[in-house]
């Protein structure tokens, strides 16, 4: 049997990790009428730690030691805010603006690193931010159409899930990846506990699977990037990280009647392509200076 190439690899594991997210995208949209999106987010976090034990367990013990707890309950702080904030716009907009907003991440992550980390950005990746962000506006069309506060809630979740990426950098430098998923799950629950004991409403019986699915589904998800990653560039898997808007238009269309429009797609496209030319600039420069 031919062994399959670290290109297709990356490709498939995006595909599911995109896959996954969108299967989680409907099945808040399709609680959202009868769970707080924020007591989701908390349940999303329990079962999603739950989920994760085996496999920190199969990797070892010893991977948990840690001397940054600090920056792992940072991380967890910007983790709660952004999960917080995308299950809230998830149930206020469609899948497919949502998912088109969340495009926004990696400008964010680049803006966020200029501002805080110190790194170098030239021309070439500025012009790329201002485009992707022209993509944004695209997509919201402030002055044209009224602004759904859904939209800046997702982008809120997009400069928070930046922020949490950011910490996650830093983390990567001396921590083990499941320890960063482990102390993630270990303290964003209770995290979100304080969210969802505002809003709290006891799930019915047959709630629970769709919760507990959130978990598997979410922390799969993380699994299979996490896949890609190590089997090729970001640069190699980002195009197929579209396939995520595709996905979550069809959820969309086939169980909740949206239909995205036409400067839906073109926003989505625009900011796609700005991310995905700061991913292979990126890919690049590290080349030129490894």
């Amino acid at each position: 049997m031919e062994t399959i190439s670290p290109t297709t690899r990356a490709a498939l594991w995006v595909l599911f990790f995109c896959i996954t997210m969108a299967c989680l995208s409907g099945m808040i949209r399709h609680l959202s009428g009868e769970i707080p999106a924020l007591e989701m987010v908390f349940f999303r976090n329990f079962f999603g730690w739950l989920f994760m034990l085996p496999f920190v367990w199969w990797a070892g013990l010893s991977i948990l030691k840690t001397k940054r707890i600090k920056m792992h309950g940072v991380r967890a702080l910007f983790g709660t805010a952004a999960m917080s904030c995308w299950f809230l716009g998830v149930t206020m907009i469609p899948l497919s603006d949502a998912t088109a907003l969340s495009f926004t991440v990696p400008l964010f992550t680049t803006l966020g690193a200029v501002l805080f980390l110190g790194e170098v950005v030239r021309m070439h990746r500025w012009m790329a931010l201002i485009i992707g962000f022209i993509g944004a506006l695209i997509i919201i069309r402030p002055g044209i159409e009224e602004i759904a506060p859904g939209m800046l809630v997702i982008l809120a979740s997009s400069v928070f899930i930046a922020a949490a990426f950011l910490s996650v950098k830093h983390l990567t430098s001396s921590e083990h990846p499941w320890a960063i998923v482990f102390y993630m799950g270990l303290f964003m629950s209770p995290l979100s506990l304080i969210g969802a004991s505002t809003v709290w409403v006891w799930p019915e019986p047959e709630h629970y699977p769709w919760l507990i699915a959130m978990g598997v589904f979410a922390s799969s998800g993380q699994i299979g990037m996490a896949q890609a990653l190590k089997a090729a560039d970001a640069s190699v898997s980002m195009p197929y990280t579209f396939s995520h808007m595709i996905f979550a238009s069809l959820i969309g269309y086939v169980f909740f009647d949206e239909l995205a429009d036409l400067w839906t797609w073109v926003g989505a496209v625009v900011i796609f392509s700005a991310t995905f030319y700061i991913a292979r600039r990126e890919a690049k420069l590290a080349k030129k200076h490894a």
